[in-house]
């Protein structure tokens, strides 16, 4: 099939797991609110858009919301909950398409090129999708339609909350080049940053680099950034992807070595990996670090344990992998992450799930 045909779309739940706290509690809507760690202690799992205008967000630490926003309310996590509810918007999902392939509890890709109700406008399906989601749940979801998941993840981000758009194949270069290198999927603050500087702040800037010098900067990354802002991304919707392990890691601007630093790094990468495990509500019982040294060499440490850790018992086995030995030398990137996971309910609820191996955070997904 040629790629220009395909018809991919991207749907993501708005403030998935806020907005399902204040669907149930009335008395919470319209009021910031996140959900996940108290006023004392702990780390942000969600936040509605009313708590995201005081600043706050995702992985934020709980005091540092308190302090931006000292009326807000915290709500526990209920993952039962969750799964319940995503379990009816995948069904909605297959009701258009068997290939779906979801990303976490609120997110998805569908390939709709061939469907089930007949119908040859990818942005009308991805409206009654919607709608049909806000019916049955009473939830909002945002959408974002292309030719490629890559584009598709960009569009449902452009018309946030309860809102879609669409990438045409005739448009695709254009507002690429246009596009702030920040606002790429897939490109994070630490790379972006090594983008700056190179003098890389667009995708028109982007565009003036050879894939030889992007892949000298950026390794096999460096063959992704030249193809995306092009609008090539190849990578088909894959429902029957089983994923493997979780897993969250941060390549250096600067190579770390003085313990302090490579714990405080750590902490931060653990502070994600919780927050990804968090969103798709799994868990794994094989705990790993993982350490690229700056001359480019790869060690792994892990340990099983017989029941899934809570994130407390996570953070401790991880740490005590980090200091089973001294580091060899500096660290160019660390790497934390768990497999042998809980999947066996997702699998029957959700269908198979994307696999998630361990990849620079900056440039996966």
């Amino acid at each position: 099939m040629n790629t220009d045909k395909r018809k991919i779309i991207h749907v993501d739940m708005d403030a998935f797991y806020a907005s399902v706290e204040q669907l149930d509690h009335p008395e919470w809507r319209g009021k910031p609110l996140v959900v996940g760690g108290n006023a004392e202690r702990g780390v942000i799992a969600a936040a509605s858009y009313e708590a995201r205008k005081y600043g706050i967000r995702s992985a934020m630490s709980s005091m540092l919301a308190v302090k931006k926003c000292p009326h807000l309310i915290f709500a526990k996590g209920r993952f039962d909950r969750y799964k319940e509810i995503s379990k009816q918007i995948q069904e909605i999902f297959h009701e258009y398409t068997d290939l779906v392939e979801p990303l976490s509890l609120d997110e998805a890709f569908l390939d709709v090129t061939e469907n089930k109700k007949g119908l040859k406008s990818a942005i009308l399906i991805a409206r009654k999708i919607r709608e049909e989601i806000k019916e049955k749940t009473g939830l909002n979801a945002s959408a974002g339609v292309s030719y490629n998941k890559f584009l598709a993840k960009i569009a449902s981000d452009l018309n946030k909350p309860n809102g879609q758009a669409v990438i045409l194949p005739d448009d695709a270069e254009d507002f690429l080049e246009k596009l702030p290198i920040e606002k790429f999927f897939g490109i994070g603050k630490v790379t972006a940053e090594k983008m700056h500087s190179y003098g890389i702040h667009s995708g028109a800037d982007l565009k003036q680099f050879s894939l030889q010098f992007l892949t000298s900067k950026f390794g096999k990354s460096g063959l992704h950034y030249f193809n995306i802002v092009r609008g090539v991304h190849l990578s088909e919707v894959q429902p029957n992807r089983i994923r493997k392990s979780v897993s969250a890691e941060n390549t250096f601007d600067k190579d770390v070595f003085e313990t302090k630093e490579v714990k405080e790094a750590l902490s931060k990468i653990l502070d994600e990996l919780i927050r990804r495990l968090k969103k798709s509500g799994i868990n794994g019982r094989t705990v790993s670090i993982k350490i690229k040294y700056s001359d480019y060499s790869i060690h792994t440490r892990s340990r099983t344990i017989d029941q899934y850790p809570d994130f407390e018992t996570l953070r401790k086995i991880s740490f005590e992998l980090l200091n089973q030995e001294p580091l060899k030398m500096p660290a160019r990137l660390l790497g934390a992450g768990v497999s042998n996971l809980n999947l066996t309910e997702e699998r029957i609820h959700f269908g198979k799930q994307l696999d998630l191996p361990f990849e620079p955070t900056e440039e996966a997904k």
